[in-house]
């Protein structure tokens, strides 16, 4: 069944995001400050990782770069693409109609706990990769072990930024049920290469997440996503 990828995912999502808001509701304040912070950290990490993963090359018994006008190109044209298209805007405004609609407009945390889960649950080669086997194959194994990585994600951090993170299921389902219907006609532009560069770009878009997490910084991450198509076309 094309879909059920996307389908266990999304309720993974809508799962871990019940659980942390139940239990965030019984931890101390200054347990959630701790808590938030580790998640941070943890995330920064994912994002190092997964960067270090595609840059870092082993040649004649040394390191080397690898890609980086690839990123670089793709950082700069795609947030200039993201800039002039406010991606970042638009992701906050229909946060705050969510939060309008679903009777939480006195939720101070809701938006940005939206913004923040769905960055990290979407961005990733794992979202695309998984959907295109769901839709062509009909194999779901790389979405289910993906569900169950964002429920747990989405469970910390719906802990501490409460029922927004909830939502986050919301554009998780677009996009990968977008992928899904459209796998046979995407599927042969989805090359290692591209599905590399897409990694590469998109660990770096989860650092600045955790960036923005740890430090409270306002790096409009939102509008860097194009990054991940500028590098995924890059040849």
């Amino acid at each position: 069944m094309p879909g059920l990828g996307t389908l266990a995912n999304v309720l993974a999502i809508i799962s871990g995001g019940i659980i942390g808001v139940l239990f965030g509701k019984k931890i101390p304040q200054r347990v959630q400050e701790t808590i938030q912070t580790g998640n941070a950290v943890a995330v920064l990490f994912i994002g190092i990782g997964g960067t270090l993963q595609h840059m870092l090359v082993l040649k004649n018994g040394t390191f080397a770069t690898a890609g980086t006008m690839m990123m670089i190109f793709s950082m700069a044209i795609g947030g200039v693409i993201g800039e002039w298209l406010n991606i970042d805007r638009r992701m906050k405004q229909f946060g705050v109609w969510l939060k309008e609609k679903t009777g939480n407009a006195k939720d101070s945390q809701f938006v940005d706990g939206f913004v923040v889960s769905s960055l990290t649950v979407c961005i990733g080669a794992m979202a695309i990769v998984g959907s295109i086997q769901d839709g062509i194959h009909g194999d779901h194994s790389v979405l289910f072990a993906k569900a169950i990585l964002d429920m747990i994600i989405v469970m910390v951090f719906a802990t501490t930024k409460g029922k927004g993170c909830i939502f986050s299921a919301i554009p998780v389902g677009i996009l990968q049920g977008s992928v899904t219907l459209l796998a046979r006609l995407i599927s042969p532009y989805i090359t290692d290469a591209a599905m590399s560069n897409l990694s590469y770009v998109g660990s770096i878009l989860i650092f600045c997440v955790g960036l923005n997490l740890l430090f409270d910084r306002k790096i409009r991450v939102a509008n860097m996503l194009p990054a991940l198509i500028v590098a995924a076309v890059w040849r």
